[in-house]
Protein backbone atom coordinates (compact mmCIF):
# COMPACT_ATOMS: atom_id res chain seq x y z
CA UNK A 1 0.00 0.00 0.00
CA UNK A 2 3.00 2.49 0.54
CA UNK A 3 4.58 1.41 -2.18
CA UNK A 4 1.63 2.52 -4.25
CA UNK A 5 1.17 5.60 -2.43
CA UNK A 6 4.77 6.56 -3.33
CA UNK A 7 4.24 5.75 -6.90
CA UNK A 8 1.30 7.73 -7.05
CA UNK A 9 3.44 10.96 -5.25
CA UNK A 10 6.18 10.42 -7.90
CA UNK A 11 3.92 10.67 -10.82
CA UNK A 12 2.49 13.83 -9.74
CA UNK A 13 3.86 16.43 -12.42
CA UNK A 14 2.70 19.64 -9.66
CA UNK A 15 4.94 18.00 -7.63
CA UNK A 16 7.71 16.56 -8.85
CA UNK A 17 8.04 16.35 -12.54
CA UNK A 18 8.26 19.97 -12.66
CA UNK A 19 11.93 21.29 -12.87
CA UNK A 20 11.58 22.91 -9.66
CA UNK A 21 10.33 19.67 -8.51
CA UNK A 22 12.61 17.73 -10.02
CA UNK A 23 15.72 19.99 -8.67
CA UNK A 24 14.09 19.86 -4.88
CA UNK A 25 14.13 16.04 -5.09
CA UNK A 26 17.51 14.87 -6.88
CA UNK A 27 20.42 13.77 -4.67
CA UNK A 28 22.59 16.30 -3.33
CA UNK A 29 25.52 15.56 -5.87
CA UNK A 30 23.38 16.19 -8.56
CA UNK A 31 21.92 19.29 -6.63
CA UNK A 32 25.25 20.35 -6.79
CA UNK A 33 26.14 19.57 -10.68
CA UNK A 34 23.35 21.46 -11.54
CA UNK A 35 24.17 24.79 -9.44
CA UNK A 36 27.34 24.78 -10.45
CA UNK A 37 26.73 24.76 -14.27
CA UNK A 38 23.78 27.50 -13.88
CA UNK A 39 25.80 29.39 -12.33
CA UNK A 40 28.45 28.82 -15.17
CA UNK A 41 25.74 29.41 -17.56
CA UNK A 42 24.81 33.12 -15.97
CA UNK A 43 28.69 33.96 -16.26
CA UNK A 44 28.28 32.82 -19.58
CA UNK A 45 25.76 35.07 -20.72
CA UNK A 46 27.57 37.69 -18.97
CA UNK A 47 31.04 37.34 -20.77
CA UNK A 48 29.02 36.96 -24.14
CA UNK A 49 27.56 40.50 -23.26
CA UNK A 50 30.52 42.01 -22.12
CA UNK A 51 32.25 41.12 -24.94
CA UNK A 52 29.44 42.19 -27.46
CA UNK A 53 30.10 45.44 -25.90
CA UNK A 54 33.58 45.77 -26.24
CA UNK A 55 33.79 44.61 -29.60
CA UNK A 56 31.19 46.66 -31.00
CA UNK A 57 32.44 49.59 -29.49
CA UNK A 58 36.14 49.24 -30.51
CA UNK A 59 35.36 49.13 -34.19
CA UNK A 60 32.74 52.09 -33.78
CA UNK A 61 35.92 54.00 -31.81
CA UNK A 62 38.21 52.73 -34.38
CA UNK A 63 35.94 54.20 -37.76
CA UNK A 64 35.81 57.31 -35.65
CA UNK A 65 39.79 57.23 -35.16
CA UNK A 66 40.63 56.05 -38.77
CA UNK A 67 38.08 58.83 -40.23
CA UNK A 68 40.71 61.87 -37.93
CA UNK A 69 43.77 59.72 -39.28
CA UNK A 70 43.18 59.80 -42.88
CA UNK A 71 41.51 63.49 -43.02
CA UNK A 72 44.76 65.26 -43.47
CA UNK A 73 45.26 66.60 -40.10
CA UNK A 74 48.48 66.66 -38.32
CA UNK A 75 50.16 63.65 -36.92
CA UNK A 76 51.57 65.33 -34.14
CA UNK A 77 48.58 66.98 -33.37
CA UNK A 78 46.77 63.83 -33.22
CA UNK A 79 49.07 62.31 -31.29
CA UNK A 80 48.82 65.16 -28.69
CA UNK A 81 45.23 64.55 -28.64
CA UNK A 82 44.73 61.30 -28.91
CA UNK A 83 48.03 59.23 -28.63
CA UNK A 84 49.41 59.94 -25.46
CA UNK A 85 46.34 58.62 -23.16
CA UNK A 86 44.68 56.02 -26.17
CA UNK A 87 41.12 55.14 -25.08
CA UNK A 88 40.73 52.21 -28.08
CA UNK A 89 43.02 49.60 -29.35
CA UNK A 90 43.59 51.67 -32.50
CA UNK A 91 44.84 54.44 -31.15
CA UNK A 92 47.04 52.97 -28.44
CA UNK A 93 48.71 51.52 -31.52
CA UNK A 94 49.13 54.77 -33.19
CA UNK A 95 50.70 55.88 -29.50
CA UNK A 96 52.74 53.11 -29.62
CA UNK A 97 54.16 53.82 -32.97
CA UNK A 98 54.42 57.43 -32.86
CA UNK A 99 55.91 58.05 -29.28
CA UNK A 100 58.75 55.38 -30.65
CA UNK A 101 59.43 57.23 -33.32
CA UNK A 102 59.53 60.69 -31.72
CA UNK A 103 61.54 59.60 -29.17
CA UNK A 104 64.23 58.21 -31.40
CA UNK A 105 64.17 61.33 -33.85
CA UNK A 106 65.15 63.07 -30.51
CA UNK A 107 68.38 61.54 -29.84
CA UNK A 108 70.98 63.28 -30.80
CA UNK A 109 73.19 61.56 -33.60
CA UNK A 110 70.70 58.85 -34.45
CA UNK A 111 69.68 58.53 -38.31
CA UNK A 112 66.00 58.26 -38.16
CA UNK A 113 65.90 56.75 -41.55
CA UNK A 114 67.82 53.70 -40.74
CA UNK A 115 66.11 50.26 -41.07
CA UNK A 116 66.75 49.57 -37.10
CA UNK A 117 64.87 52.47 -36.59
CA UNK A 118 61.50 51.01 -38.27
CA UNK A 119 62.21 47.83 -36.60
CA UNK A 120 61.94 49.20 -33.41
CA UNK A 121 58.50 51.03 -34.75
CA UNK A 122 57.39 47.51 -36.05
CA UNK A 123 57.80 46.33 -32.77
CA UNK A 124 55.95 48.50 -30.80
CA UNK A 125 52.96 48.69 -32.80
CA UNK A 126 53.32 44.39 -32.88
CA UNK A 127 53.62 44.36 -28.88
CA UNK A 128 50.43 46.69 -28.28
CA UNK A 129 48.42 44.64 -31.17
CA UNK A 130 49.17 41.50 -28.78
CA UNK A 131 48.69 43.67 -25.60
CA UNK A 132 45.11 45.14 -26.85
CA UNK A 133 43.93 41.75 -28.13
CA UNK A 134 44.97 39.79 -24.65
CA UNK A 135 42.65 42.13 -22.90
CA UNK A 136 40.00 42.15 -25.22
CA UNK A 137 40.17 37.99 -25.35
CA UNK A 138 40.35 37.42 -21.85
CA UNK A 139 37.65 35.15 -20.44
CA UNK A 140 37.10 33.47 -23.72
CA UNK A 141 38.98 30.65 -22.63
CA UNK A 142 36.30 30.71 -20.04
CA UNK A 143 33.99 29.93 -23.09
CA UNK A 144 36.01 27.46 -24.35
CA UNK A 145 36.24 25.30 -20.95
CA UNK A 146 32.39 26.09 -20.44
CA UNK A 147 31.59 24.64 -23.71
CA UNK A 148 33.78 21.34 -23.92
CA UNK A 149 33.16 20.29 -20.65
CA UNK A 150 29.78 21.44 -19.51
CA UNK A 151 27.97 18.53 -21.35
CA UNK A 152 30.17 16.19 -19.38
CA UNK A 153 30.06 17.47 -16.17
CA UNK A 154 25.96 17.54 -16.93
CA UNK A 155 26.64 13.90 -18.01
CA UNK A 156 28.15 13.14 -14.30
CA UNK A 157 24.95 14.32 -12.77
CA UNK A 158 22.97 11.79 -14.95
CA UNK A 159 24.89 9.14 -14.50
CA UNK A 160 25.08 9.40 -10.18
CA UNK A 161 21.28 10.25 -9.95
CA UNK A 162 20.56 7.19 -11.86
CA UNK A 163 22.63 5.26 -9.96
CA UNK A 164 20.56 6.83 -6.96
CA UNK A 165 17.69 6.26 -8.51
CA UNK A 166 18.54 2.59 -9.34
CA UNK A 167 19.13 1.94 -5.49
CA UNK A 168 16.06 3.81 -4.65
CA UNK A 169 13.75 1.60 -6.60
CA UNK A 170 15.58 -1.63 -5.95
CA UNK A 171 15.21 -0.71 -2.06
CA UNK A 172 11.68 -0.73 -2.56
CA UNK A 173 10.76 -3.31 -5.21
CA UNK A 174 9.05 -1.66 -7.47
CA UNK A 175 9.55 -1.05 -10.91
CA UNK A 176 6.81 0.37 -11.74
CA UNK A 177 6.83 2.91 -14.60
CA UNK A 178 5.38 6.14 -11.44
CA UNK A 179 7.90 4.97 -9.57
CA UNK A 180 11.21 4.85 -12.29
CA UNK A 181 10.36 7.86 -14.01
CA UNK A 182 10.79 10.73 -11.80
CA UNK A 183 14.14 9.74 -10.41
CA UNK A 184 15.28 9.04 -14.58
CA UNK A 185 13.70 12.68 -15.60
CA UNK A 186 15.99 13.89 -12.41
CA UNK A 187 18.82 12.62 -13.37
CA UNK A 188 18.11 13.92 -17.10
CA UNK A 189 17.72 17.18 -15.90
CA UNK A 190 21.21 17.35 -14.98
CA UNK A 191 22.48 16.36 -18.66
CA UNK A 192 19.82 19.48 -19.74
CA UNK A 193 21.88 22.17 -17.84
CA UNK A 194 24.79 21.40 -18.70
CA UNK A 195 23.61 21.30 -22.94
CA UNK A 196 22.09 24.49 -21.80
CA UNK A 197 25.55 25.58 -20.86
CA UNK A 198 27.72 24.18 -23.24
CA UNK A 199 25.48 25.23 -26.39
CA UNK A 200 25.70 29.02 -26.09
CA UNK A 201 29.25 28.98 -24.83
CA UNK A 202 30.34 27.82 -28.31
CA UNK A 203 28.05 29.44 -30.47
CA UNK A 204 29.34 32.71 -28.63
CA UNK A 205 33.07 31.82 -28.80
CA UNK A 206 33.25 30.82 -32.21
CA UNK A 207 31.83 34.30 -32.78
CA UNK A 208 33.32 36.18 -30.68
CA UNK A 209 37.10 34.66 -31.64
CA UNK A 210 35.59 35.44 -35.55
CA UNK A 211 35.30 39.22 -35.02
CA UNK A 212 38.38 39.32 -32.82
CA UNK A 213 40.06 37.87 -35.59
CA UNK A 214 39.03 40.23 -37.74
CA UNK A 215 39.84 43.24 -35.30
CA UNK A 216 43.40 41.67 -34.87
CA UNK A 217 43.83 42.06 -38.91
CA UNK A 218 42.36 45.14 -38.73
CA UNK A 219 44.91 46.77 -36.79
CA UNK A 220 47.94 45.05 -38.21
CA UNK A 221 46.77 46.57 -41.64
CA UNK A 222 46.25 49.91 -39.84
CA UNK A 223 49.70 49.44 -38.28
CA UNK A 224 51.20 48.76 -41.77
CA UNK A 225 50.51 51.38 -43.37
CA UNK A 226 50.92 53.76 -40.46
CA UNK A 227 54.66 52.19 -40.50
CA UNK A 228 54.57 53.09 -44.64
CA UNK A 229 53.80 56.88 -43.79
CA UNK A 230 56.64 57.22 -40.63
CA UNK A 231 58.92 55.73 -43.31
CA UNK A 232 58.38 57.92 -45.85
CA UNK A 233 58.62 60.90 -43.37
CA UNK A 234 61.98 59.77 -42.19
CA UNK A 235 63.20 59.43 -45.70
CA UNK A 236 61.82 63.11 -46.57
CA UNK A 237 63.85 64.29 -42.94
CA UNK A 238 67.41 62.67 -43.83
Amino acid sequence: MDQAVNATQLATPGSTLSLWGLFLEADIVVKLVILGLLAASVWVWAIIFEKYTVIRRANRQGHAFEDRFWSGGSLEDLYEQEGQKPDNPMAAVFGAAMGEWRRTARIAGTDIGHTAVKERVDRAMTVTIQREMERMERWLIFLASVGSTAPFIGLFGTVWGIMHSFSAIAAMHNTNLAVVAPGIAEALFATAIGLVAAIPAVLAYNKIGTDLSRFAARLEGFGNEFSAILSRQTEERA
